[in-house]
C-alpha cells in the first residue's frame, strides 16, 4: 500500500494561526511539475473571506526541476489509481490534523491539480463545499464515494481553454458527461486560452467563490 504525506512545513498560508479559526479555507492544488508557490500568487485575485491553504504535492516530478506532483503524469485524464488515492488520503489526512476546525473548506486546483480537486469531493463529498477545477478533469475510473456526490451535488467550477493542448480530449469528453450528474456545474470555456489561466476566468472564479461563501 502507497502512503503519502503533505508536508507541513511547505504549506503556504494567507493567514495567520490566530487569524485562521472561525473563517473558511479555500485549499490550493498546483500543477504537475509546479509548487505551493504557483497558485499562491492568486491570493489577491480572490476573495478575502476564506483563508488560503497552498499545499506542496507529495511526490517529487522527473522534470522540471524542483517540480512536485500528486501522481504520475503517464496517463493525462486517465491516472493510476493508487497514487491518485494516495494523495487524496494525504490532503484529507492534513485537513484532519489541524488544530481547528474550519467554517467550510473549499477546493481550488489547476490542471493536475483541478484533478486532485474532483477526485477529493469524491472521496468525502461531505467535507468540501465547492471545489474550482481550472484546465483540469475528473479522473477516468469509478469511486465509492460517486453516489453519495451525485446525491449531494456541489457547486463545481470548471473552467477550460480553446487551445489547450495539454489535456486529452478524451478526459475533456468524460468530464463533460461526468460533473453534470455528480456536481452542480458552472462550465466555462475561453475562447483562444490555451492551458493556463486568464484574467477573464480569475474575475469568475472570483464571483463563483463569493457566491459560495
Amino acid at each position: 500500500m502507497i502512503t503519502h504525506t503533505i508536508d507541513e512545513d511547505a504549506v503556504l498560508w494567507s493567514a495567520s494561526g490566530d487569524d485562521r479559526e472561525g473563517r473558511s479555507l479555500l485549499i490550493v492544488l498546483h500543477g504537475y511539475g509546479s509548487n505551493e508557490a504557483d497558485l499562491f500568487q492568486l491570493a489577491p485575485f480572490l476573495p478575502l473571506e476564506p483563508v488560503i491553504a497552498a499545499l506542496r504535492a507529495p511526490l517529487v516530478a522527473p522534470f522540471p526541476i524542483d517540480g512536485w506532483s500528486w501522481y504520475p503524469i503517464d496517463q493525462p485524464g486517465h491516472p493510476e489509481e493508487t497514487g491518485l488515492a494516495a494523495s487524496t488520503a494525504a490532503v484529507l489526512s492534513w485537513l484532519d490534523s489541524l488544530p481547528y476546525t474550519p467554517d467550510s473548506v473549499g477546493l481550488l486546483g489547476f490542471s493536475q491539480g483541478g484533478a486532485m480537486s474532483i477526485e477529493l469531493l469524491r472521496a468525502a463529498p461531505e467535507r468540501f463545499s465547492f471545489a474550482v477545477n481550472l484546465s483540469g478533469y475528473s479522473a477516468i475510473n469509478s469511486h465509492p464515494g460517486d453516489e453519495a456526490l451525485a446525491e449531494r451535488r456541489p457547486p463545481v467550477f470548471w473552467g477550460r481553454g480553446t487551445l489547450d493542448d495539454v489535456i486529452p480530449a478524451r478526459a475533456i469528453a468524460h468530464t463533460t458527461e461526468w460533473l453534470p450528474a455528480h456536481s452542480r456545474l458552472v462550465g466555462r470555456v475561453y475562447e483562444g486560452l490555451s492551458h493556463a489561466i486568464s484574467q477573464q476566468e480569475l474575475a469568475d472564479v472570483r464571483a463563483f467563490i463569493e457566491r459560495q461563501l
